[in-house]
């Protein structure tokens, strides 16, 4: 749905018949898209962005997802997250990358369909699972008690996420296609054009999108966490009567020290989803309902800027996780103690090895100094201390290899 907006001009432009789709509105021919340095500069930070949250996102996948059988269902909500985040990364950032390389669309038409079905899906997905997120920590405060049904209800939200982002996304694959002008030279793009009748009837689908993509979830969040802060200042108002000793193994809001940490990382995964993606969207908004004093007045660079901007989001969901996540850093931990441990370990049998290896000859060469007669007694002795000792030596090179 979003695509580069620096392109819709083109788009734009192609009402009607083919010969007007290769005139601009004053009877001009096209000004062509080219691949401008703003342009450039995406391409390269994006690109960044797709490393560094491909890395994270699987880091945090694999460390979620080694919690045994039975995980718990904050752990399930984080790796849904991560896997909207990864369809994110390894969808949207390279299709937007290599088309701005490209300029014009040159995967062809089912290629067109597709991308652009997967690419509302990722977005779609992502809005949709931190909505879950929100919602179940809303009833984790509000309803502390029913947290035995917490795990049922969160994958219940989650398939009805899903199911919806594919359901709303499906209209991408009908209204998507390729189109082709001539004039003033063969340019093809992946575009809406020849889908809708009208210009309102493109307006109305786009700000249907925009409503269920940003402004629904948005008004969930809020209303969620509005409720959560009411709560939590109520029992803060409420918590004046309690012990010290309650307060020890307790918040201040008489919540435990575990789910408030939850609701911390809940708090900060939404609000980066929310300043990361605004101004895109408010953007978008902007440009379907005044397109062109969108066009005089916001420039190509700045729309570059905001979307990059809004793909950041992918790389802050895991590093919020591992820093929020005390499984995750000790996960970590263990793995360098474990492998620390293995050297340490290693070392102890060489040292041991090279001890007893040093005392057996030693004692041989006494036993030989006693005995020594003549230089065929020196050369028994000395065949008989390698005989002796060729098991340790063997021994010490074993463990110096596995060490």
């Amino acid at each position: 749905m979003f695509h580069q907006l620096t392109d819709q001009t083109v788009n734009g432009s192609c009402q009607g018949t083919t010969l007007d789709c290769n005139k601009s509105a004053d009877g001009n021919a096209l000004q062509l898209p080219t691949f401008s340095t703003a342009a450039k500069v995406r391409v390269i930070i994006t690109f960044t962005l797709c490393a560094v949250s491909a890395v994270c996102n699987l880091i945090v996948l694999w460390a979620a997802g080694k919690g045994g059988k039975r995980k718990s269902h904050v752990r399930i909500l984080i790796m849904n997250l991560t896997v909207a985040d990864l369809l994110v990364t390894f969808i949207v950032m390279p299709v937007d990358a290599v088309w701005n390389i490209t300029v014009q669309w040159q995967a062809g038409d089912a290629a067109c369909r597709l991308l652009m079905f997967m690419k509302l899906v990722a977005m779609y997905s992502c809005a949709f699972v931190t909505v879950v997120i929100s919602l179940d920590r809303q009833s984790a405060i509000l309803n502390p008690l029913g947290i035995s049904e917490a795990k049922r209800k969160s994958k219940i939200m989650l398939t009805v996420a899903w199911t919806m982002s594919f359901i709303l996304s499906l209209p991408q694959m009908f209204i998507f296609h390729n189109v082709t002008i001539t004039v003033p030279q063969n340019f093809t793009q992946c575009t809406t054009h020849g889908s809708f009748i009208h210009r309102w009837q493109e307006t109305l689908y786009n700000m249907f999108t925009f409503t269920c993509l940003f402004l629904l979830p948005l008004v969930i969040m809020i209303f969620c966490y509005t409720r959560i802060l009411v709560e939590i200042s109520s029992r803060m108002a409420q918590n004046n009567t309690l012990s010290r000793d309650i307060h020890l193994r307790r918040s201040h809001s008489n919540i435990p020290k575990a789910r408030m940490r939850t609701l911390k990382m809940s708090i900060v995964i939404v609000t980066s989803f929310i300043i990361c993606w605004t101004p895109y969207y408010l953007l978008g908004l902007w440009y379907w309902l005044f397109p062109e004093k969108m066009e005089e007045t916001v420039s190509h660079s700045l729309t570059h800027m905001l979307f990059i901007f809004g793909l950041f989001n992918a790389c802050l969901d895991p590093i919020t996780y591992g820093l929020f996540t005390i499984h995750f850093r000790q996960g970590l931990r263990r793995r360098r103690q474990s492998s620390t441990a293995h050297t340490d370990i290693s070392l102890f049998f060489i040292i041991k090895y090279k001890i007893s290896a040093s005392k057996s000859i030693t004692d041989s060469l006494s036993s030989c100094n006693r005995a020594v007669t003549s230089r065929s007694t020196v050369a028994s002795c000395f065949m008989k201390i390698l005989g002796k000792n060729v098991s340790v030596l063997r021994n010490i090179s074993f463990q110096l290899i596995a060490g």
